[in-house]
């Protein structure tokens, strides 16, 4: 079957910024996710099934590829027939990772633009209230300063390795503007920052970096080995916790009505390094053997810091996940699914 994965978040807008009214319902609301199998998609549903985010009158929907193959236009159209969405958060895409980015970027752009072509078009024809569509940070040009914003998403071309998904990705953004400028729609994207929690795909090869940590120092304390880590420990970046991401993409879909994108992510105060991440995890396995950095390995990129002011304009105050208690639950929920989970 097609793989979906999906990813992303949100902020209050400045003076300049205005915001359509969202309409308001007396019927059912209907919110469909796409890629709701994904890391942010069962997060999402942990959100609004568990923790108390589903609201009176709402009927969510939970996609994956059994439901049908978003980059066939008929199939999509027969999802939106039978489910009838009145939101939909969009987080179906084709993803992997360098490697195939690299080699097919052909069908990272065709694929991902079909996808949302298809959900966007639907959307609209059906008259959905909202649509909310995950982006990433890795879309952002390769040449540009730091902290990132979402005014530079267009600046400059992106990293040659992923620009077939990137250029795709791109077009949610300016699709959004054009479709409020022609249709009155209520379309807007999320950028999220690094995520992690639990459903990732914990594989040590092809994961990101904390799922990948927490694989390794469990196999590392399973067969009493030192805890190995590539590089040095010293880059830093900034982790959204899942669940976070879950509930501020929720919260953007009944309250953010712009169709310029927000970033959802941690302050910049709350980047950590690599070595304090391993750490964290280290400590979340209460694995006690010998930790090391392997700096024979590449480090990449030294930072990646983006900017929130927008989210913080419209939430000041809430509270993320700490690393430390994210860590913890992500390592518990790694430990308890081990033979189900991905890797």
């Amino acid at each position: 079957p097609f793989p979906y994965f999906f990813f992303a978040l949100c902020p209050v807008a400045p003076p300049s910024e205005s915001f359509p009214i969202a309409p308001h319902r007396t019927t059912m609301t209907v919110v469909m996710v796409t890629g709701g199998s994904g890391l942010v998609g069962q997060a999402i549903r942990m959100y609004v099934e568990e923790q108390g985010g589903k609201r009176e009158g709402e009927e969510w929907v939970f996609l994956s590829s059994k439901d049908g193959d978003l980059r066939v236009r008929a199939d999509t159209d027969a999802i939106f027939e039978k489910f009838k969405p009145t939101h939909v958060i969009h987080l179906a895409a084709k993803v992997g990772g360098l490697f195939a980015n690299m080699a097919q970027k052909v069908e990272f752009y065709r694929e991902n633009t079909l996808i949302n072509d298809n959900i966007m078009e639907c959307c609209r024809i059906n008259k959905v209230e909202k649509l909310v569509s995950m982006l990433s940070t890795c879309i952002f040009p390769d040449k540009t300063s730091y902290p990132i914003d979402e005014t530079m998403l267009h600046d400059g071309p992106p990293h040659p390795s992923n620009e077939g998904y990137a250029y795709a990705k791109r077009l949610i953004d300016t699709m959004n503007r054009a479709y409020a400028e022609e249709y009155g729609c209520n379309f807007t994207a999320i950028i999220p920052t690094n995520i992690y929690g639990p459903h990732d795909n914990f594989s040590i090869q092809n994961g990101h970096v904390i799922p990948g940590l927490i694989h390794k120092c469990y196999i590392a304390k399973k067969n009493n080995t030192p805890f190995t880590i590539w590089g040095s420990g010293t880059p830093l970046r900034q982790f959204i916790y899942s669940l976070n991401l879950a509930e501020l993409s929720v919260w953007v879909m009944r309250d953010y009505h712009s169709p310029n994108p927000i970033t959802l992510s941690v302050d910049e105060s709350a980047e950590v390094s690599i070595k304090d991440v391993a750490l964290a995890v280290a400590k979340a396995m209460k694995f006690e053997g010998e930790v090391v950095f392997d700096t024979s390995k590449a480090d990449g990129q030294f930072k990646k810091t983006a900017c929130n002011k927008k989210l913080r304009g419209l939430r000041p105050d809430y509270e993320f996940t700490s690393m430390e208690e994210g860590v913890q639950k992500s390592v518990d929920w790694f430990v308890e699914n081990y033979e189900k989970a991905r890797k």
